[in-house]
This record gives C-alpha cells, structure tokens and sequence, in this order.
C-alpha cells in the first residue's frame, strides 16, 4: 500500500528546496541595496544594515565535507534573522584563490591553475547551493579576478606609496615626506653621511625608499627548495617545515620585498581593546607583536659597539659572557679581529674545529635546517667561542662572545648580554660551557637559575651606580638613567613582530606593479596600467630544487617569461627598458582587504566608494559607544587565523584609513570563531587511514575489507579518510534537516561529533512541523482559526522571547532545542484531537524556524496563504505578561532533603509560603511531634525547614 503522498520525504524535500532557491535567485532576494553606485536601487535604506562575512574559503579540489558549511549556515541563519528584523544586511561570499594548492596541484597534474582552480570554484559553489544561503550573488569575486587583483595591486601601491609618520603615528603619502627631508625636519638616515639636500639624485631616491612602508630588504629569509619560495615566519611550523607541503625549510640571505607591518605595532595592540573579539584571539596577537620594555646597552668588542635588548638592565653585574645569532651581521668582522686560534681554549667552546673561523662555518651549516621556534625550544644548548671579547659596560670585565642558535636575528637586536645566574637558558648554556655564573639577585643559583624578585647583590661599581639592595622596578630605572648618563645605553621598547615578507617565488599569485630600471632601481607603475595581468605561460613549475639542498636558490616562474618581464614603458621621462618583478605576492594580499571590495564589487572607479564603505562598517558611537572603531559587524571564520590573516587585514586598514580611503579603523568589529566538526578515522596496522565510510562493526570491533583496524577521533577531513559529503546528506534526508542538525549539534563556538544515524531526529522535527501545517493524505491545510488557550498563549510568548535572544547572541543550538519543545506541545495538545493546531499559534512557528530552515518555511508559509516571501516577514515579538508564572513549584527540604513539593503564587510572601508548606501532608508527616527551630525561603528557588 503507497504511504501518504504529501509526507514530507527527502524527495518532497528535494524538490522544495530547487523551487525556493530558485525563487531566490530569480527575485534577488538577499540583493543588498547600497547608498550609492550601480548597486543602489533608489529606495531609501533600511534605517539599520548588518554586514556579516565568513572567513574567505579557499575553493579545494577535494570539495567540501558537512565540517566546512558549519559557519556558513550560522552565518546564514544570523542574516536571515536580522533581515526579519527590518535590517539592510549585506552578506556573500567569494573566493580566496591564489595560492601554493592550486599551483601544487597543477604541477602534479599537468593542468593549469587557472583551469583546477575555475573547476574547484564551480564545484563548491554547487555544494553551497545546495544549502540555500541567502547571498547577495551579485557581491561574489575570486581573488584570481583581474578586476579584484587590479585594486590588490592599487593597495599595495598606496602603501608602497607611503611612510610612517612616527610624531603623528600614522601614515602619510610620500610626497609629504620630501619637503620635510629637504628642510630637515625628518632627519636624513646616518648611513648617507650627508643632508638630503646635497645628495645625488640617485642617493635621493634611495633615502625616500628606506622610508616607504613597503621596502626591499637583504635579511635572512625563510627559504624552502620543496616549494622553490620563500615563507614568512608564519608559514613554517614549529619542526622547521612549511605549512604547505611539509617540506624542509632553510634559513637564507636573500633580497626580498618586506611590508613595514612593525611601524604599527603599538595600534595594533592597543586598538584589540576596543574590539569585541575573544580574549583568547586578541592575546595571541599581543603575544605575536610581543611588546616590552627594557633598555639597548653597549657592548664595545674591537672598537664595535654590539648592542643588545634587555628587559632587566638590572642585572648587567651578571652578564659573563655575550651569544650573538650565528647570522649577526658583526660576527666575521669580529672572528676575523679575534685570536685567529683556538690554541689553549676550552674544547667545549671550540665545535671541534682548530680555528673560530672553522668552527663558525661548521656551526652555521650545522643550524642551516632549524626553524625559529626549533631553535629557541632546543633543550640542547649549543655554540661557539668567537675568539673574541666585549667589555661590560658597568664593571669593565671582558666577557667572552659567543654564537648560539638560541639567539635569533628576528628578535631584539640578534644579541644577548647572558645572566646565567637569572635566566633558565643562559643557566643551562653556563653549565655547558663551563662558565662563570654570579648571582646578582639575593637567591640560590646552585643548582638551577633564580628566577624570582629579590633585593640586588653584587650590582655596584665605582662610576656611581649602585643597586645593591634595591628591588626590580627601583634598580631597572637606576640602570637605564646610568646608562644614558654614560653614553653605553637607552631605554627602548621592543617587540617581537617582524616585518612582514612579502614576496613568493612562484607563479600562481598577483604580479607586483613594479619595474626595475637598469640600475636595479624599483619604480611603481601609474595606477593607469593596472591590472598587470598574470601572463599565461606553458611553464609554471619552478625551478627543480632538491627539498633538502639549502644552498640553492629561488628561480621564479614568471622569469622564464621574458615577453612579458622585458618591456619599454615611458613613466614620464621618455620610452626606457624595464624588467618586471618576477616574484608574485603572497597568498594573503587578497584576502586582507575582501571585506572592502565585498561593499562596492562593482566599481570600477575605486577599490570602495567611501560613501558605501561608511555606511557598512563606518563607526557606529552612538550605538557601540565613543571608542567604536567600525568595522564588520560579524566576522565568523576559525581560530587558525587568528595572527596571519587577522593581524595583516588590520595593518592594511589602518594604512587605508590613515591614507583616508576609509573612514573605519579596524576591518572586523565583532569576531566569532566558530568550533569543528569531528568525527571517527580508522587506522589499519600499518597506521595508514582508511576510508571510514567503508568501515563496518562487528560485536564492537571494527573492520575494513576483513582486517580489524583501530577507531580514534578527529577532526573531519580529507587526511583521515573520515570526510562527509553535504550532497549525500541533502539527498538522502534534504538540506534544511542538514542545516537544522547542524546547528542543533552543540554551541557554535564549540567541536561537536558527527553522527549522521542522528541527522533523522532533525528529520523528525521537520516532519512534525510539516504536520502541524499540511494534512499528509489529503495536502490540505491542518491549521484551525481556533483561538489560543492561555496555555498557548503562555508557550507561545516564552518560546519567542528565548528564540528572539538565542538568536542575537548565536545560541542556535537551544533556539532548535526551543523550536522542538514548542513543535512537540503543539502536537501533544492538538494532534491527538485532530483538531488542527491554531493559526495563530503556527504562523508564530513558521517565522521562527525559517533562519534555520529556510525552504520548509518558504513553502508553508506559502501554503498558508501568504504570497510574499518570509524572508522579510517580522519576527514575531512577544507580551511580558505571558513570561510570569500566576504560581511556580518550589522544593519544601526538610533538614537538607526535599521532602515534597508544593506550588505558591509566584508573589507570595515569605510567610505565606511557609504556611503553604506546612500545610502539605508530607511535610506534615516529617515535622509532627519535633519543633521548627530554623525556615528559610529563597524566593522563587526552595523552601529549607530545620526540626529537631
């Protein structure tokens, strides 16, 4: 016998779920009008507007599995709410797709990125649109775009374009920084040993390029052979491998363009303040940029002065020895000025080498392969005697120097004064090295480094400095006032952030607007050329490197294109001969300003009119307060970003706003990271993952083609075999019971397990809500025009205001738990009776659960009459009175434990409360015969007698 033919069934579904998104699309539905240009419509704007942005996806070739839509249908259901509530809200998605994958993967197969990525793009945006998110299709880029990467190359030349200004702590164009070197206002750099104004031409240039935001620099560089480029510090993980790829990474001398990120330093640590961002977010970026104070102190080594940072210059009476970075620039100069020998000298000091200059070489190639943090976390403390001294600047002593790869260039000054009596690592590198170790704080050093705070010790000289007994803060001011006093020191802050590398070595990115004359000078390109477009080339491999040879070096793709590297161009003196920058920028330069180009994608005439830029994320003081820095209104994405991508898209707006191009200071006001979504992988013996969809359970084991393999848990995802296609769960159970299991799983901000035998308990709840609405034999309506009960009325109100709230602040986990409970007393009080649920008490319903299932509610809402979309429907509001219980049950405990339960207006008074309980029987029972010596009432909570 056939099952009823309106049921709401995957199939029934399915077919909803087309004819709604289609509805969409057809009507622009989710087209967001802007104040200005081709995409306002002339009407006037909603008195409030939302922005919401997910974290850009990078379109991979595996497709998405159920973990990646997580935070789309969040963001989705948080729009289509706001949007109810009477909003303007902008919210879309595009593609983040440049990159090494894509360039990866066209290596291995053949297949131009270009081609991989358009296919990977196509593929996801099928994924995604199966789930019905309400996205202004209009809105939507990829990074790989010429009209998008136009104003990447825009952006780049407004900061290349620029210097910061440190009086007014800020940037300001370039052209304002050459009357102030000609006056002398902005001091010319020492190194050009002359005023500006009598300076060649040639020497001109180059003290304004050492003042641009972004700059080239011949530093020591992340080099990677495996991927033929150059990595930030960021992209390397803490074993010294790259990110992408797991390859070897080498430490090398290189000239690459840098981004001066650390100019802005102190605002963006100090701008985290006015955020609404987690504090776990915003203290990984305080700890990234690494703030602190201290003092620069001279050390004098064969007439050099070697200058360290130090947050304790309190404690210079205990530096023994000096630890330079084996790539100081200081350390040839000083073992080719040293004893040339190692004739007498501890062989602990000497890497087993005859001369300092052996053991340095030696030493360096022995290091070449250790990333930053590997270096610093090595237990093993390791190094060599240099063959030379410094003189301690407080006591005159002659302190030996050392190299050690516990001391980095990246940080401070690349050099170390050594305190072995305080600090862990110079402790352990002493012992090691069998060097002198005086305590200068009053503690125990015998066996490990003292730590703590306590009085000074043997911290006074003859030249009127004298810290003895003084505590910290008194003796680290005494400190640095004497070291200025004497020419050997000055207070300084420091920080860990470097300068941001900015250049790749590969094909697949955004070409850099820049041309080099034939002095090797760099000249931007007037914006009128722009796009410089990504050449098609047959050969976008780059240069074949071993993975493991340190000493080669970086041949880019683009070089191999000499047509398009070599060009005549006339930049205002005359047709010349040009070379293009071969390198591409990173693949971060895109997504650091989306949020911008999202507002305004249509404009041809600027990256972001200001106009539409100020109505969407201008600051906002009178509802977020005085402070409020603008921004996005809801930024959801996961907590990995939290340095990279966050740290970069907030140093390029600040430059856009100092420059005036926007009017907000942050690009992101409001942060969620949202939790992942996990599940089970299994392993055979061999430890290799397989497949866990092809998995089955025997008696509690579990077996892969016949052999028993091991299950542990873990995040989702194409390396351990344990990813689920969204398709397949649209199909079988339809997309709207997807997003409403999705969102049910847990707290957004929180893992939760996936499960797919419980994604038909959302089902169910979809069917019962169908139920409520349409009969399943007939296809009927089943409401009734019957009038609410005050018990309806009561479960009506209180699921709208605990809905309405769960929703504003992300809960959708519990407004899906409310929906249920409220679906569940429908159907309790109305189904039995076949009487239909009221109108009045549906249509509340259906309104609510549309944010989260969007098509079931489109289509009964239709199906009640309605011909307009729900999608600007208002959001049902609900009467105080109807929260209020007339009486609530309160626990009676006698001598702690509740002995019965009794129901009291919800205003009774504390007397009448205990009249209440004592006249219940049990009670009664439990009191007769002893004497009440103690009652207490906690209103609205229990009622807790004491007998004896």
């Amino acid at each position: 016998m056939a099952g009823p033919s309106f049921r709401y069934t995957p199939e029934l579904a399915g077919g909803i779920e087309k004819k709604w998104q289609k509805y969409w699309i057809d009507n622009g539905t989710f087209n967001a009008p802007n104040p200005v240009g081709e995409l306002a419509d002339g009407k006037p704007l909603p008195k409030d507007k939302l922005f919401v942005q997910d974290m850009f996806p990078y379109p991979s070739g595996a497709g998405l599995h159920v973990g990646h839509p997580l935070g789309y249908i969040a963001t989705d259901v948080f729009a289509r709410f706001n949007r109810m509530l009477g909003k303007n809200v902008l919210h879309t998605l595009g593609y983040d797709a440049f990159g090494l994958p894509a360039e990866q993967y066209a290596i291995q197969t053949g297949t131009h990125p270009r081609t991989t990525t358009m296919a990977n793009i196509d593929n996801m945006e099928r994924q995604l649109g199966l789930l019905g998110l309400g996205h202004d299709r209009r809105r939507k880029f990829a990074t790989t775009d010429p009209e998008y990467y136009k104003w990447t190359q825009w952006i780049f030349l407004q900061i290349y374009n620029a210097w910061f200004d440190k009086e007014q702590q800020k940037a300001r164009r370039i052209e304002e920084l050459i009357p102030l070197l000609e006056s002398g206002e902005v001091a010319t750099p020492e190194e050009f040993g002359a005023p500006y104004a009598s300076l060649s031409e040639q020497d001109k240039r180059k003290v304004v390029d050492s003042f641009r935001l972004v700059y080239r620099s011949f530093s020591t560089v992340n080099w990677c052979p495996g991927l033929g480029t150059v990595l930030a510090n960021e992209e390397v993980t803490h074993d010294g491998r790259s990110e992408r790829g797991n390859f070897p990474v080498f430490r090398k001398n290189l000239s690459q363009w840098m981004m001066r990120i650390t100019a802005y330093s102190d605002r963006l640590i100090d701008d985290l303040e006015y955020l609404d961002w987690t504090e776990k977010v915003k203290s990984m970026q305080r700890n990234w940029i690494g703030r602190s104070r201290g003092a620069e102190v001279d050390f004098v080594s064969q007439g050099n002065d070697i200058t360290v940072f130090t947050t304790r210059p309190d404690t210079l009476f205990g530096a023994t020895y000096m630890v330079l970075a084996p790539e100081h620039s200081l350390v040839d100069a000083l073992v080719a000025g040293g004893t040339g020998s190692y004739e007498g000298i501890d062989p602990r000091w000497t890497f087993g080498a005859a001369t300092p200059a052996e053991a340095v070489a030696a030493y360096r190639a022995s290091i070449a392969a250790k990333s930053d943090v590997e270096r610093q976390e090595n237990k093993e403390k390791t190094g060599v005697f240099l063959g030379a001294y410094a003189t301690n600047p407080v006591n005159g002593t002659e302190i030996p120097i050392f190299i050690g790869d516990y001391v980095l260039t990246g940080y401070g000054t690349g050099a170390i004064m050594a305190v072995p009596a305080h600090d862990t690592r110079d402790y352990e590198f002493a012992t090691e090295f069998g060097l002198p170790i005086i305590p200068v704080l009053d503690g125990d050093v015998s066996t490990e480094a003292f730590t703590d705070d306590a009085p000074h010790i043997n911290s006074a000289n003859d030249r009127g400095l004298d810290l003895n007994g003084l505590g910290k803060a008194e003796a680290i001011a005494a400190a640095i006032d004497w070291l200025a006093e004497q020419g050997a020191g000055k207070e300084k802050i420091q920080y860990k952030l470097r300068d941001w590398l900015f250049a790749r070595q590969r094909y697949w990115g955004e070409p850099f607007p820049i041309v080099y004359d034939e002095d090797g000078l760099p000249h931007a390109l007037p914006e009128s050329m722009l796009p410089i477009e990504l050449p098609e080339v047959e050969d976008y491999k780059p240069v074949a490197a071993d993975p493991d040879d340190a000493s080669s070096e970086p041949h880019p793709p683009l070089a191999k294109a000499t047509d398009w590297t070599h060009v005549t161009l006339d930049l205002g003196d005359g047709p010349k001969q040009y070379v293009r920058d071969t390198n591409v920028m990173p693949q971060w330069a895109g997504s650091s300003w989306y949020q911008l180009r999202y507002i305004d994608p249509k404009n041809d005439e600027a990256f972001c009119d200001i106009e539409n830029e100020r109505y969407w994320t201008g600051p906002r003081p009178e509802k977020f307060g005085p402070n409020d820095p603008g921004g996005v209104d809801l930024y959801v994405g996961g907590v990995e970003h939290a340095v990279l991508h966050l740290l970069y898209s907030r140093f390029w707006h600040k430059v856009l706003f100092d420059l005036g191009y926007v009017s907000s200071r942050e690009p992101y006001r409001r942060l969620f990271n949202q939790g992942y979504i996990q599940a089970f992988a299994y392993t055979d013996s061999r430890g290799v993952y397989v497949p866990a969809a092809e998995v089955e359970e025997k008696d509690g084991k579990f077996y892969y083609q016949g052999e028993e393999v091991n299950q542990e848990y873990g995040k989702m995802g194409k390396s351990l075999k344990n990813a689920v296609a969204p398709d397949d769960i649209a199909r079988d159970f339809g997309a709207d019971t997807l997003r409403v299991y999705e969102m049910a799983m847990g707290p957004l901000d929180t893992s939760r397990p996936w499960a797919t035998k419980d994604v038909v308990g959302s089902q169910r709840f979809l069917q019962r809500l169908w139920r409520l609405v349409v009969n399943e034999d007939t296809g009927e309506l089943s409401v009734s025009d019957a009038a609410l009960t005050d018990d309806d009325l009561k479960q009506l109100n209180r699921t709208i205001a605990g809905i309405r709230d769960d929703y504003e602040n992300l809960r959708i986990n519990t407004v899906v738990a409310k929906a249920i409970e409220y679906v569940n007393y429908l159907t309790r009080a109305y189904g039995a009776q076949n009487a239909g649920a009221p109108r009045a008490a549906v249509e509340p319903l259906v309104i609510m659960v549309a944010p989260v299932a969007p098509h079931i509610a489109e289509e009964l809402w239709a199906r009640l009459g309605h011909e307009d979309t729900i999608t600007f429907v208002d959001f049902p509001t609900f009467d105080e009175k109807w929260l209020k219980d007339d009486e609530i049950e309160m626990p009676v405990q006698i001598n702690g434990k509740v002995r019965a339960r009794i129901m009291v207006p919800a205003d009774a008074a504390q007397d009448a409360i205990v009249e209440r309980a004592l006249a219940d029987a049990n009670v009664q029972a439990h009191v007769e015969g002893k004497n009440l010596v103690k009652q207490i009432v906690v209103p609205g909570r229990m009622v807790n007698l004491v007998v004896k």
